[in-house]
C-alpha cells in the first residue's frame, strides 16, 4: 500500500458521514466527478473498495466501516488540535482512556472521578473511554490512539515498545458472601467447606490464588460458575446466592447496602492495577493527575 493520502481521506470520511455523494460535493463545493475521483484514488490506494453501491445508495463496506472509526478520531483530534491553537492552553482535547473490558467498572469509576469534578468541567475537561481486550489496546496506544490503557494484567517487555506501566492500587482478594449467610464467620472455619461459589475465570491470577487457598485449607469449593467479566461476577455475586471470591471493590455499592457482606481477605492475594503509557513529548495535562493515584480511590475498608 502507498503511504495514506489523508486529503483523500478526508473527502472519504465526509461523503461517509453524509451518506450521500451528490450532497457531499455540493458543500465541499466541488465537482461530483471530482470527488468521486478522489475517493477511487483512496481505494485504489487501499486495495479495497470502501463503498458498495444499493441502488443509488452509498453503503459502506466491512473495510468501509473500519476506516471511518479511524478518520473519525483522526479528523476529531485534527479539529481539537485547530481549537487549541486558537483559543491557547486553555482548550484541552479530550482525555482518550482505554480500560480492559474485564475490569471493574467501581475503580474506573473512581480513576476518572477527577474529571468530573466542577472544577474539570470548568475548565472544559473531557474524555473518552474504550473498552477493548488488551492486545487491541495496546496497539491503539502504540499508534498514538489512545493516552492511557487501564488493566489489571501485566503488559509483557517488548523490544518494538516502551510501555511504561504503573502500579496504581493493589486491591485484596476477599471472599464475599450473601448478608443472609449468618452461618459463616469472618475467618476461615470449616463451615465454609463444599460451599458453592462464583470465581474468576481459570486464566486469571486471582484465580490460581483462589485455588492455592482452598488446597490449603482442604475447602473443596463448588465452583458453580467461573467468569473473566467482574461486571457480570458482581451480578452473579449479588443474585446467585453462592459466595464469591473477588476484589471487594468490585461490589462496593453492594456491600454499602448490606446486600453482600464481606468476610474475611485471602492472605497475599491481590488483583494489580495498572495504568500503561508510552513516553512523549506531549502529554495529555490531564494524566499526570491521574496517575497520582487520588485519595478517594475506594479501599477494601470503605468498600
Amino acid at each position: 500500500m502507498t503511504r495514506l493520502n489523508y486529503h483523500h481521506l478526508y473527502y472519504f470520511w465526509r461523503v461517509a458521514k453524509q451518506g450521500n455523494l451528490t450532497a457531499t460535493a455540493e458543500k465541499l463545493a466541488i465537482s461530483q466527478s471530482a470527488l468521486s475521483s478522489q475517493i477511487n484514488q483512496l481505494e485504489h490506494s487501499i486495495g479495497q473498495p470502501l463503498f458498495a453501491r444499493e441502488g443509488r445508495t452509498l453503503v459502506l463496506t466491512e473495510l468501509g466501516h473500519t476506516v471511518l472509526n479511524y478518520a473519525e478520531d483522526i479528523f476529531q483530534r485534527g479539529e481539537e488540535l485547530q481549537q487549541l491553537l486558537k483559543r491557547g492552553v486553555t482548550t484541552l482535547p479530550s482525555l482518550r482512556i482505554g480500560m480492559l473490558s474485564s475490569m471493574s467498572r467501581n475503580f474506573i469509576e473512581s480513576f476518572i472521578e477527577p474529571l468530573l469534578s466542577n472544577a474539570a468541567r470548568d475548565a472544559g475537561a473531557s474524555f473518552r473511554l474504550l473498552a477493548r481486550p488488551q492486545p487491541e489496546l495496546l496497539d491503539l496506544l502504540a499508534q498514538h490512539q489512545i493516552d492511557v490503557v487501564l488493566t489489571n494484567r501485566e503488559v509483557s517487555v517488548s523490544d518494538d515498545v516502551a510501555w511504561q506501566s504503573q502500579l496504581l492500587s493493589r486491591q485484596p482478594l476477599s471472599v464475599i458472601a450473601p448478608a443472609s449467610r449468618t452461618d459463616l464467620p469472618d475467618h476461615i472455619s470449616p463451615a465454609y467447606r463444599a460451599q458453592q461459589w462464583v470465581v474468576p475465570g481459570s486464566a486469571s491470577p486471582l484465580r490460581t490464588a483462589f485455588e492455592g487457598f482452598c488446597t490449603q485449607h482442604q475447602l473443596e469449593p463448588d465452583i458453580i460458575a467461573e467468569v473473566d467479566d467482574m461486571a457480570m461476577l458482581r451480578l452473579l455475586a449479588r443474585d446467585s446466592g453462592a459466595l464469591a471470591a473477588m476484589p471487594a471493590v468490585v461490589v462496593r455499592d453492594e456491600l454499602r447496602s448490606g446486600i453482600l457482606s464481606k468476610r474475611f481477605e485471602l492472605p497475599n492475594a491481590f488483583e494489580n492495577f495498572y495504568a500503561v503509557t508510552l513516553s512523549r513529548k506531549f502529554q495529555h495535562p490531564l494524566l499526570p493527575e491521574l496517575l497520582q493515584f487520588p485519595q478517594h480511590q475506594p479501599t477494601t475498608k470503605d468498600a
